[in-house]
């Protein structure tokens, strides 16, 4: 089974790309993430065509994630849940979990696009760090359930020196903050596995290009799109890779897909 993340960066812009990419590579489930559109007017029939079942969380012109699937839904959920549920719901369409059957057994995939978190000196970076202890605490109550968990996504985490270009060109900048980084780490630690880095030690491994000052075709890059493994799916991971070729199509995002196969 493959599952793939990919930040699109728009679904309005990056419509043609996505259709060509999932008819190239064919995932089983498809996390999308920064869809940029509300669930109305998100584009259903070309993609359900392609013989997705499609599910979305989406805003109007910032965030948003959906979920591609071969497989039918037996659940959707949809919004990260606040660590008091006396408090207001957020707001922000940054998260969507599907659960499907397979042989018996249930699988969960989320998609889910992180705050980027900056400026640090703003409420923005709070955001992000308050974000991830919800995360945190929600994928614990998950791994209870002992069942194949992928979390994928846009994390705007860059974990290590050796998933950037230039680890001092990043200090300060919220993606690659200390904070962030414990906060990606304690996630992990809970007993998670990091797909790409359980494949491979390769320092210019990245997902990301920004589109100013030749950060592509220099090789300028980070690693910041993730998809974490309960131990249930972790001991059924037979692949993971980076279509790291997409970048270099015709308006493209600039991130590119990640993705995963699964023994299932």
């Amino acid at each position: 089974m493959k599952i793939a993340t990919w930040n699109i960066n728009g679904i309005k812009a990056r419509h043609d790309v996505l259709i060509e990419w999932l008819k190239q590579a064919d995932p089983d489930i498809a996390c999308l993430q920064e869809i940029k559109s509300v669930d109305e007017n998100f584009p259903r029939e070309v993609i359900e065509d392609l013989g997705y079942n499609l599910e979305t969380h989406g805003q109007k012109g910032f965030n948003g994630v959906a979920l591609l699937s071969k497989l039918p839904f037996d659940e959707v959920n949809r919004g990260l849940p606040m660590l008091d549920d006396k408090a207001e719901p957020d707001e922000q369409a940054r998260f969507i979990e599907g659960v499907f059957s397979i042989d018996g057994s249930a699988l969960r995939v989320v998609s889910l696009y992180l705050p980027n978190g900056n400026p640090v000196d703003t409420e923005k970076f709070p955001y992000k760090l308050s974000w991830m202890e919800r995360l945190e605490a929600w994928t614990r109550t998950r791994l209870e359930f002992e069942e194949a968990l992928v979390l994928a996504g846009d994390y705007n985490v860059i974990p290590m020196p050796e998933d950037c270009y230039d680890a001092k060109a990043w200090e300060g900048d919220a993606l690659y903050r200390p904070e962030s980084r414990t906060a990606f780490r304690r996630l992990c630690n809970l007993g998670l596995t990091e797909a790409v880095r359980s494949v491979t030690d390769d320092p210019r491994t990245y997902t990301f290009w920004d589109y100013q000052a030749g950060a592509w075709p220099k090789n300028h890059g980070i690693r910041i799109d993730h998809l974490l493994l309960s131990p249930e799916a972790a001991k059924l991971l037979q692949q993971a890779d980076i279509d790291k070729h997409v970048r270099d199509w015709e308006k493209p995002s600039d991130h590119v897909p990640v993705w995963i196969n699964l023994a299932a």
